[in-house]
């Protein structure tokens, strides 16, 4: 999100701080403006999006980022995010404006930096310690063993207290709170191996196990990060919706506008919403009249009349007239600020999800130091008070009861399970989505933007005169209305142009007016045209003593007819829930063979029906795409949206659609059965591995050193076993 001021990296921290300095000085004295691009997929777009802001007046540079789908601008005081927005629609793209300080949190990965440093330093060091082994091992005697060892020793300890800090901390917070976690023998096993290689190597022993230290730390390391990078693009949905909250709004003060915060808002101010604007507060309408598009919101597909007196949510969408907006609820207050508090319990509630990693820990990890304390005092007893040879067997049994492979069983797969739906066109954000959607057995999906590509497309266009249709685009390009955007392109793309039209003019809420050949031009809603029919979802022209009507339909999104056939024929129970109007749902429903459907659907409707389900005791996943649906998406206990979802819906979502075609969601089923298969294979050969390895450690046949190996070992099988997957 800060790329564009992020200075160049520099060895002199003067000539660093310096050019930071004069970038945030002009920042000062300009607009830092970030705005969501949900369409934008490849270079291509990043170069079109740059190069024409770049074209701005105003503008002083514009750099996309590709994976969070976002632009950032600096630009001179007076363009505004509506000016950017309106810009980049007119290059053909969907922006919404994002408030950078609310989503600064979500945009570090520390942790993952962190792991990915702590691996190489352990990484680097074990290459080097197992050099000075492989002398020891060649034969090595006397002051050359002891000075090998001395070297690995200087290698491997701070190695240990770098790289192994994650386990340390991780085991430090479980005795503090009194239980024994996976870290609690990760890091005996290290610590103890670590000690008694100290031990030796002061006494000129003939063993020591500094390469088995770091080798446990560093397998362990890779197994964290693997998971860590399964995890790593799930974001809080609840901080992108608040990040859609319109941060700015106009207050009207003694008939003048002047642009305050949000919560500068109390109830009962004026709030001037311009065309194109998305609606900063909840309120009435005290002046204008518009149409508001609620899809974001509600998934009807129509936009919405306002008069003086309609209701209006934040988040919508203003559309062809400006409008006086008196102050019901503000800020946290508002209608989105209360989705978004939504989404955040359900949130919470589904990271509860217990894994089968972590059930499979709860009941291995007490063992591990019981085990090996007990091993300690056996063979104290049977040496006649051997310490070294003791110690030795405590820290083998305790290096090969170690939950390494116990850690690369789950991530290994989900690795390799992500890799093969990636190429499918299907993108895992979260690490336990694939165990979850395996426990599936009803899918809920919505309807526009999901089941459909989202777009009104013209069906009847060959039905009208040339001349109707020149008209017809003459009026849709003086309006922003979707129907007249879409018409407009529609019969652009079919080489036509535009009638010459005098006076064009919008009729908020209505439609647009004009004068052609003399006679006056309609376009808009059937009443206000003087069409008597309005069955379908269209546009109406009068042209003379004619009427012309233009129906739309919803094209079906590429696959989805094949996704409900297969996933009927998994037996899985499918609904379709949309805000859409009945007849639209019903329609589709029986397009697709859908049974079970719900019209109407506010988001919290949607949750209800989730909640209600999965209260039956029914695993649901949940497929949709806007904002009225982020809810359920969070509640589902699975979720997946599509690419060209809202941020806030992918945020919400498990999984990410990357095409346009919704069927890999059938092939993903399939796979997440197979991969809790793997996971389960993995864990039945870390417990044979155990079955066979225990006893010779536990006999005193085992060396620390061998232990390391056989853990080694035991790591690869699991990984081998994940790769089937490919």
């Amino acid at each position: 999100m800060t790329e564009a001021l992020r200075p160049p990296p520099s060895g002199c921290p003067a000539c660093a701080v310096a050019p930071a300095a004069e970038q945030a000085a002009r920042v000062d004295t300009g607009a830092r403006l970030l705005l969501s691009l949900p369409t934008i997929h490849c270079a291509g777009c990043i170069s079109a999006v740059e190069r024409g802001l770049a074209a701005h007046p105003g503008v002083r540079s514009a750099r996309v980022n590709l994976t969070l789908k976002r632009v950032s601008v600096d630009a001179d005081p007076q363009v505004t995010a509506a000016d950017i927005a309106a810009a980049l629609d007119r290059l053909g793209f969907e922006a919404h404006e994002l408030d950078a300080g609310l989503l600064s949190q979500t945009e570090t990965d520390r942790q993952g930096r962190d792991l990915l440093m702590r691996l190489g330093v352990a990484g680097f060091a074990l290459m080097n310690i197992m050099l000075l082994s492989v002398g020891v091992w060649s034969g090595a005697d006397g002051a050359t063993r002891d000075l090998f060892h001395m070297i690995s020793g200087a290698i491997a300890l701070p190695t240990i207290a770098f790289a192994g800090q994650p386990f340390f901390r991780g085991a430090w917070s479980a005795l503090r709170g009194g239980r024994l976690g996976m870290d609690v023998p990760i890091s005996l096993g290290i610590v103890l191996a670590a000690a008694i290689s100290v031990y030796e190597t002061f006494n000129s022993g003939a063993h020591a196990y500094f390469d088995a230290a770091v080798m446990l730390t560093f397998f362990l390391l890779v197994g964290r990060y693997l998971d860590h990078r399964a995890r790593a693009l799930a974001r809080s949905a609840a901080q992108e919706l608040a990040a859609l909250e319109v941060p700015r709004a106009l207050r009207l003060r003694d008939g003048t506008e002047e642009t305050v915060a949000i919560s500068a808002l109390a109830v009962g101010d004026l709030v001037r919403v311009r065309p194109g604007g998305r609606v900063p507060v909840d309120g009435v309408v005290t002046e204008g009249r518009s149409e508001v598009d609620r899809s974001l919101l509600t998934g009807e597909t129509l936009p919405v009349v306002t008069a003086p007196g309609a209701q209006l949510s934040a988040g919508e969408v203003n559309l062809t007239g400006p409008l006086t907006v008196r102050v019901t609820a503000a800020g946290r207050d508002s209608s989105l600020h209360r989705m978004a508090d939504l989404v955040a319990a359900a949130e919470s509630a589904r990271t509860r999800y217990t894994t089968l990693a972590d059930r499979a820990a709860r009941a291995y990890a007490p063992t591990i130091p019981l085990l090996s304390l007990g091993a300690f005092f056996v063979w104290m007893w049977i040496s006649g008070g051997d310490l070294r040879l003791s110690i030795n067997v405590a820290i083998a049994t305790l290096i090969i009861t170690c939950p390494c492979a116990l850690g690369l069983a789950v991530p290994a797969v989900v690795t390799a399970a992500s890799g093969r739906l990636f190429r499918k066109g299907l993108l895992i954000k979260d690490g336990t989505a694939l165990e979850r959607l395996a426990e599936v057995d009803t899918v809920v999906f919505d309807k526009t933007g999901t089941l459909t590509m989202g777009t009104p497309v013209p069906d009847n266009l060959d039905a009208h005169p040339e001349d109707a249709l020149r008209v017809a685009l003459a009026l849709a390009d003086g309006s922003s209305h979707p129907l007249a955007r879409a018409l407009a392109g529609a019969l652009r793309a079919r080489g036509l142009t535009p009638a010459a039209i005098e006076d064009p003019r919008e009729a908020p809420g209505y439609g647009v007016q004009g004068l052609w050949q003399g006679q006056e031009v309609r376009l808009g809603r059937a009443g206000w045209v003087g069409a008597t029919h309005a069955a379908t979802t269209g546009a109406y022209l009068s042209l003379g003593e004619a009427t012309h009507s233009f129906t739309f339909t919803d094209a079906l999104r590429p696959g989805a007819e094949d996704v409900v056939a297969a996933l009927k024929a998994q037996g899985k129970a499918v609904w379709l829930i949309s805000g859409d109007v009945a007849p639209a749902v019903a329609a589709m429903a029986a397009r697709l063979g859908i049974a079970h459907w719900q019209a109407g659907a506010l988001p919290q409707d949607k949750a209800a029906r989730i909640a209600a389900l999965q209260a039956d005791g029914h695993k649901v996943l949940m497929v949709g795409d806007g904002l009225n649906d982020t809810v359920a998406l969070s509640a589902a206990h699975v979720s997946i949206s599509p690419a060209s979802a809202l941020d806030a819906a992918r945020a919400a979502s498990d999984m990410v659609l990357l095409g346009r075609d919704i069927g890999p969601i059938a092939d993903a089923v399939r796979t997440a059965r197979v991969s809790v298969r793997r996971i389960r294979e993995n864990f039945w050969q870390s417990g044979l591995y155990n079955a066979v390895f225990v006893p010779l450690a536990l006999l005193g046949l085992c060396t620390p050193l061998w232990a390391a190996v056989a853990m080694s070992l035991s790591s690869i099988t699991v990984s081998l076993n994940a790769l089937r997957l490919k």
